[in-house]
C-alpha cells in the first residue's frame, strides 16, 4: 500500500518553512523506523536556509495507512523564532494533508489494449507498401496510443508496441502527479489554528502528548487569539 502526504507551511512566514523541514526529517526518520519506505516526490524551498516551503512524501508498506493517520492535521511548533530572536509569537502552526494522485500502473492488461495492423510508410520497398506489418496500440481505459513499425514482422512490432505504450502510460502519470502536487497548493492557504494533532516545543522538537479535553481547547483559542497580536 502506498500514500502520498504533503507538508505544507500555509505560506506562512520563515519559522513555518523552517518546522515543516524538521517536520520532513522526524516523519521519515520514524517511517524508517517503522519499516515503511519513502520517496520525497517534491520539495519547494524556502526563503531561509534549509528551509520548506512545503515537502511531498510518498510513502509505502503495510499498514502505512494506520501511519498517516497520526500525522494528518495540523502540527503545532512552540518554541522562539530562529530567525527574530525577539519576536513575541511562540506558537507556529504547518499541516499534512494526504494527496489522492493516481495510481501507477505495474501492469497493462492485454483486455485493456486495442491492436490495429495497418500498412507501413516510408521506405522499404514493395514489402512495407503491401503488408499491413505496423501496429497502432491503443490503451483504451485512457486513449493513449502509441504506432510501431521498427520490424517487417507484425507480431514484433506488437510487443514492441505494448512496451512503448506502457513507457508513455508511466510519463503521463509522473505529469498527472506533478499536476496534482501543484494544484494541492490551495491547501497553503487552509491550515487551521488550534487543537493541533501533534505538538512539538523547543529547538530540540521535542513531542508533547496532546490531552483533547476542554481545558486544552480552550488553550489553544487562547494561544491562537494571544498569536494574533503578534502576526508576521
Amino acid at each position: 500500500m502506498e500514500k502520498i502526504i504533503q507538508i505544507t507551511s500555509g505560506r506562512g512566514p520563515a519559522e513555518c518553512y523552517w518546522v515543516v523541514a524538521q517536520i520532513l526529517k522526524i516523519l521519515i526518520k520514524e517511517a524508517s523506523n517503522n519499516g515503511f519506505s519513502y520517496t520525497i516526490l517534491h520539495r519547494e524551498e524556502g526563503i531561509e536556509s534549509r528551509t520548506l516551503n512545503s515537502a511531498t512524501v510518498q510513502l509505502e508498506g503495510i499498514n502505512v495507512n494506520d501511519f498517516i493517520k497520526q500525522w494528518l492535521g495540523t502540527i503545532q511548533w512552540i518554541g522562539q523564532s530562529e530567525f527574530r530572536k525577539y519576536h513575541k509569537r511562540k506558537n507556529w502552526y504547518v499541516a499534512i494533508n494526504e494527496l489522492n494522485l493516481v495510481k501507477e500502473v505495474t501492469l497493462i492488461n492485454d483486455k485493456d489494449i486495442a491492436y490495429q495492423a495497418i500498412r507501413s510508410g516510408g521506405p522499404g520497398g514493395q514489402h512495407v507498401n503491401k503488408v499491413s506489418t505496423a501496429i497502432r496500440a491503443t490503451h483504451v481505459p485512457t486513449g493513449l496510443h502509441v504506432l510501431c513499425s521498427d520490424s517487417r514482422s507484425q507480431l514484433q512490432n506488437k510487443k514492441l508496441a505494448k512496451e512503448r505504450l506502457f513507457k508513455l502510460l508511466t510519463l503521463e502519470q509522473i505529469n498527472q502527479k506533478k499536476a496534482t502536487i501543484k494544484e494541492n497548493w490551495q491547501n497553503h492557504s487552509e491550515i487551521i489554528r488550534g487543537n493541533p494533532i501533534k505538538t512539538f516545543e523547543g529547538s530540540d522538537f521535542k513531542i508533547r502528548k496532546n490531552n483533547n479535553n476542554f481545558k486544552s481547547k480552550r488553550q489553544s483559542l487562547k494561544n491562537e487569539l494571544r498569536d494574533q497580536l503578534y502576526k508576521e
